[in-house]
């Protein structure tokens, strides 16, 4: 029990570090939350789903390689292989949301139009469109994938410190060990990802984005992008 005790508060530990570490755990909610105008409700549950993922994923995996006798270090080179193809999908999205965007705030740049009244006057009215265009056919309306791609690219993003944590229980064939080091480690992550993503949406709800507000969704494109790349280049 001395064992298993200290093997559970080193799970919440690398829980907590791991988390507070990867930017790739927070940044992509909280961009994209802010260029989506998600309410903060709807940004607490896709961060949870996708938390959820990210830690069920790796506890699978890592489950069933105990159970077919794979050694750590094959585990170990396929959740690298998962890290490496979960950064290259967040770069594909970041750059190519990016690139939307780019192209969103070029067409809803503020410009002028005249207008003739049936008189001499010609007023001039300076706008932009802000707001999407939705043509609906047959009352089917236009659906938001962009919390499920987020969903399938933390599906493949790996918990790697959790491997080695359920190595100890598996071999005390402690089925009880095993489901409270995977639970702690699961729940001190999900519950990171969450007060981080919560603290920080509720700053940037708050900041004057003035003439920027067109390239919201640009530059959260931009923040993906660059999150992906520091976890494939830099190892973050």
């Amino acid at each position: 029990m001395h064992e298993l005790t200290v093997i559970t508060i080193t799970a919440a530990s690398i829980g907590l570090l791991h988390t507070l570490l990867g930017p790739d755990h927070y940044l992509p909610f909280i961009v994209m939350a802010r260029a989506r105008k998600w309410s903060l409700v709807k940004t607490t549950c896709i961060t949870a789903l996708c938390g959820a993922g990210h830690v069920l994923s790796s506890i699978i995996l890592g489950i069933i390689g105990i159970a077919l006798g794979i050694s750590i270090n094959k585990l170990g080179a396929i959740e690298s292989f998962r890290g490496g193809l979960a950064a290259w999908l967040l770069i594909a999205f970041g750059a190519g949301y990016f690139i939307w965007g780019v192209f969103r705030a070029r067409k809803n740049r503020p410009h002028k139009h005249w207008h003739a009244h049936g008189d001499t006057d010609m007023p001039i009215h300076k706008h932009a469109h802000s707001k999407d265009h939705l043509h609906v056919h047959k009352g089917e309306k236009a659906k938001n994938l962009t919390p499920w791609i987020l969903f399938t690219i933390f599906v493949f993003g790996p918990c790697e410190p959790l491997i080695p944590l359920l190595i100890y229980p598996a071999a005390k064939s402690s089925v009880f060990g095993l489901v409270l080091v995977a639970g702690v480690f699961g729940v001190v992550t999900i519950a990171t990802m969450l007060s981080i993503v919560i603290l920080l949406s509720l700053g940037a709800n708050l900041l004057p984005m003035g003439r920027l507000e067109r390239y919201t969704h640009a530059l959260a494109g931009a923040t993906i992008c660059l999150c992906g790349i520091a976890i494939r280049f830099l190892g973050l």
